[in-house]
C-alpha cells in the first residue's frame, strides 16, 4: 500500500498526472453541483471568511480567497516561470524566442477577434475568457496524445504559453479592474518597486521577497486591480541567474565542515550555503511547483467548474452565441492564430522551429493551446454578472477542453502517419557510434559500459571539474569506459575551441588525457602562452606541437565532434550519452550509476527473453 501511495504520489507530479488530477476534480465539481445535495456546492463557496485585527478585519467569500488569494500564487509562479526564461531560459536568445513570441501574440488577437464576431452583441466583456492557455492542462494533454518523445515542442509551446499568460494577466488586471483605490495603489507601486531594488542588491534569503510579495498582493486587492496582475508582476521581479561555480565549490567546503563536524551550526551554515548558490527565482519556485499544481489549482477548478446544468441549462448553452464564441474562440482561434503566427514568423526570417519539431507538430500543439480551463473560468468569474451567461460561458470552456484535445490528438496522428514525424525532440542517438580507432578513450576500450560526455574546457560543470568520472569508474572499474568529444560553446567559452585544439595536438604525441586533465585544472588560464607552458610541462615536442596546435587537420577533428554533437541531439555542456542513448536529468555520478545499472538490468532481461 505504501509503494503504491508513493507511485500515485509520483504520478501525480507528472504532466499528465496532474492533468488527470485536473480533469477528475472537474467532474467532482459537476457531480457535486447536479446532485442531490448541489445546495451544499454554493453554500461552501460563500461562506465567509476573514482575518480581524482589533478595530480591523479583511473579510471575503470562501471562493474570493481562493480566486482572488490562493491564485495569486499560481500567478507568482508564472511569473517566476517567465523571469527564469528570460534570464537563462529560451528567451534569453531572441532568435529562438521570436516565433513563439509572435504566435503567442497573434494566438491572443485571433481567438479574441472570433469571439467578438460571434458572441459581442450579447456579452462582449467575455472576449476575455479566450485569449488564455491552460499551461497544466496543455502539457498533460500533450503528455498523452502527442509524439512520444517532444521535449522540443514542449520548450516552444512554453515559450509560446509564456506569452499567452502574461498577455492574460495583463488582460486581467487592465480590463476587469473596477473601482480603482488610488493610496492601496501606491502602496503597491512601492512594494513593486521595493522588490526592483532588492533584486539589485545580493540578497539572497527569501524571506524579505516573501513579505513584499504579500504586502503587493495585499495593497493590491485593496485597490481594485485584480491580484493575479500583482503576483504575475512580484514574480518577474524576483531575480534568476545561472548557478555559479563559485558558489557551488562554497556549498561544497560547507558541507565538508559538517561531515567533519556533525554540529547544528555548522549544518545551519551548510544550508545557507547550499541555499545561497540557487538563485531566489529557482528556490522559490521549485518550492511553489508542487504545491500549486497539486492543490492550488485543483482546489479552484472544484470551486469554478461547477456549474448547475439541470432545468435547460445545457440546451439553452448550446444555442448560445457566448458558448459558441468561446468554443469556437478557443478551439479554432488558438489554432488558427498560433499557425498563422508561427508560419508569418518563420517567413518573415525572424526565426526557426526548434530542431526536431516539424510543421506538424506545431499545429498539433496549436490545437491543444485551445484549452483555456484556468484563466478561462477566472475571468468568467469577474466578465460575467449574470449566471445564466457564466454557465454558458463555462460550458463553452469545459467543450472547448474536449475538443481541443480531440483536434490536437487527429493531428499529431496524421503528422505520425502522412509527414513521419513520430517525434519533436532533439536526437536521442549517440552519432556516430564509438570508434576505438579515433575517439579518446579511458578504461577498457571493450568495457560493457559506456559513457560519453560532450564537453568544453571552459565548462564549470563538466566531470572532470566536478569529479563525477571518478566516483562513475569508483563504483564500476574496469566494467566502463569513458569517452569525450569537443563541444566547444563559442558564444560564451572564447577559449574552449583553442583549448580543444591543445588537447588534440597532445593526443598527437600520445598525451590527450594528462593535457586533458591540465586544462581543466587551469579554467581561468586558457590563453596560448598558458597551453605552450602546459605543453612544456608534459615535455612535449614544442616545435610539433605548435604546428599542429595551428593546424587545419586538428581543427577538422574538432568540427567533426561538434558535428557529431549536433546529430546526437546534444545542445550544450555537459551532455552524457550512456550506451549510446543521450542522458536527461540530473548529471551526478549517483544519478548516472543508476542510470547505467539500469540500463544493464534491461539488456540482461532482453537476452534472457531472447
Amino acid at each position: 500500500m505504501v509503494v503504491n501511495a508513493r507511485r500515485l504520489s509520483e504520478w501525480l507530479r507528472t504532466e499528465s498526472g496532474s492533468a488527470a488530477l485536473l480533469v477528475a476534480v472537474t467532474i467532482v465539481a459537476l457531480l457535486w453541483a447536479n446532485s442531490a445535495i448541489g445546495d451544499s456546492y454554493t453554500e461552501l463557496w460563500h461562506t465567509e471568511l476573514g482575518i480581524v485585527f482589533g478595530e480591523h478585519d479583511f473579510e471575503m467569500s470562501l471562493h474570493h480567497w481562493i480566486n482572488d488569494g490562493l491564485m495569486v500564487v499560481f500567478f507568482f509562479v508564472i511569473g517566476l516561470e517567465v523571469r527564469q526564461e528570460f534570464a537563462v531560459g529560451s528567451l534569453r536568445d531572441r532568435r529562438r524566442a521570436m516565433v513563439p513570441l509572435v504566435a503567442g501574440v497573434i494566438g491572443v488577437i485571433v481567438p479574441a477577434a472570433i469571439y467578438l464576431a460571434i458572441a459581442g452583441r450579447d456579452a462582449v466583456d467575455g472576449w476575455g475568457v479566450v485569449v488564455g492557455t491552460d499551461t497544466a492542462f496543455l502539457l498533460g494533454a500533450l503528455a498523452i496524445v502527442g509524439p512520444r518523445m517532444s521535449n522540443q515542442l514542449r520548450i516552444f509551446l512554453l515559450t509560446l504559453t509564456v506569452v499567452d499568460d502574461f498577455l492574460a494577466v495583463s488582460i486581467i488586471g487592465v480590463v476587469y479592474t473596477e473601482d480603482l483605490q488610488i493610496v492601496p495603489l501606491l502602496i503597491a507601486v512601492a512594494g513593486l518597486v521595493g522588490l526592483w531594488l532588492l533584486s539589485r542588491t545580493s540578497e539572497w534569503r527569501s524571506a524579505p521577497y516573501v513579505i513584499l510579495v504579500i504586502v503587493v498582493w495585499a495593497a493590491t486587492l485593496a485597490s481594485g486591480v485584480h491580484p493575479s496582475l500583482a503576483g504575475m508582476a512580484a514574480g518577474l521581479l524576483v531575480p534568476a541567474r545561472p548557478t555559479e561555480r563559485g558558489h557551488v565549490e562554497s556549498a561544497k567546503t560547507l558541507f565538508r565542515d559538517y561531515w567533519q563536524s556533525p554540529q547544528a551550526t555548522v549544518a545551519r551554515t551548510a544550508r545557507r550555503g547550499l541555499a545561497r548558490s540557487i538563485s531566489v527565482n529557482q528556490r522559490l519556485h521549485d518550492v511553489l511547483r508542487a504545491p500549486v499544481s497539486l492543490f492550488v489549482v485543483p482546489v479552484f477548478a472544484l470551486a469554478n467548474a461547477g456549474i448547475y446544468l439541470g432545468g435547460g441549462v445545457l440546451g439553452e448553452a448550446f444555442t448560445s452565441t457566448i458558448t459558441w464564441g468561446v468554443i469556437v474562440g478557443l478551439v479554432i482561434g488558438k489554432f488558427a492564430g498560433i499557425g498563422l503566427g508561427t508560419w508569418l514568423a518563420i517567413r518573415a526570417g525572424l526565426g526557426r522551429l526548434p530542431d526536431g519539431v516539424g510543421p506538424g507538430s506545431v499545429l498539433g500543439g496549436a490545437a491543444l493551446s485551445g484549452i483555456g480551463f484556468t484563466v478561462s473560468l477566472l475571468i468568467i468569474g469577474l466578465a460575467f454578472t449574470d449566471g445564466d451567461d457564466a454557465a454558458k460561458a463555462t460550458v463553452g470552456v469545459l467543450a472547448a477542453m474536449v475538443l481541443a484535445t480531440a483536434l490536437g490528438w487527429t493531428i499529431f496522428s496524421r503528422a505520425r502517419v502522412k509527414w513521419g514525424e513520430t517525434s519533436a525532440d532533439l536526437p536521442v542517438t549517440l552519432d556516430p557510434p564509438v570508434d576505438v580507432t579515433s575517439d579518446h578513450i579511458r578504461g577498457p576500450a571493450d568495457a560493457p559500459l559506456t559513457v560519453v560526455e560532450f564537453m568544453d574546457f571552459e565548462c564549470p560543470f563538466c566531470a572532470r571539474t566536478t569529479g563525477m568520472w571518478k566516483d562513475v569508474h569508483a563504483h564500476f572499474g574496469d566494467r566502463v569506459r569513458y569517452i569525450v568529444r569537443h563541444l566547444p560553446i563559442h558564444e560564451y567559452h572564447p577559449h574552449a575551441f583553442l583549448a580543444a585544439t591543445a588537447a588534440e595536438a597532445a593526443a598527437r604525441q600520445g598525451k590527450f588525457w594528462e593535457m586533458h586533465d591540465i586544462l581543466f585544472a587551469n579554467q581561468a588560464e586558457l590563453e596560448a602562452e598558458h597551453l605552450l607552458a602546459y605543453a612544456e610541462q608534459l615535455e612535449l615536442d614544442m616545435n610539433r606541437f605548435v604546428i599542429d596546435l595551428e593546424s587545419e587537420e586538428v581543427a577538422t577533428l574538432i568540427v567533426a565532434n561538434e558535428e557529431s554533437a549536433n546529430v546526437s541531439g546534444a545542445r550544450g555542456t555537459p551532455t552524457f550519452f550512456l550506451n549510446g542513448r543521450r542522458h536527461r536529468g540530473p548529471h551526478d555520478a549517483r544519478t548516472l550509476i543508476a542510470a547505467l545499472e539500469a540500463g544493464s538490468e534491461t539488456e540482461s532481461a532482453a537476452r534472457r527473453r531472447s
